[in-house]
């Protein structure tokens, strides 16, 4: 299992937007594509709100049909560009090792 980390800044407004857009449009999407896994989207608030994205994917090839060849560049929806301050334009991909949420 491969995992896909990306983080965002926003407003608390721009925060529960991008919230509203990742649950809704995002994810459909997401769960459309083979070898798409999950996802967690996690939230800080220290005046800006950090968003941080994590997905999961079966193989590098997954992540490859879902951002191109390119994997490291993140891949931004115009309608979540429009509702962050700013937003990493480099993902990280991290190999699970050890799942243990229960």
């Amino acid at each position: 299992m491969i995992v896909r980390t990306w983080s965002a800044r926003a407003t608390p407004a721009g925060a529960a937007e991008y919230h509203a857009f990742f649950a809704d449009v995002l994810l459909p999407e997401l769960r459309a594509l083979a070898g798409f896994a999950g996802a967690y989207l996690l939230s800080r608030n220290n005046g800006t709100v950090v968003l941080t994205a994590l997905t999961f994917w079966e193989s590098y090839d997954a992540i490859r049909s879902f951002a191109g060849e390119d994997m490291a560049r993140s891949v931004v929806e115009p309608q979540a560009r429009a509702v962050l301050l700013d937003f990493d334009a480099v993902v990280t991909h991290h190999e699970l090792l050890v799942e243990a949420r229960t």
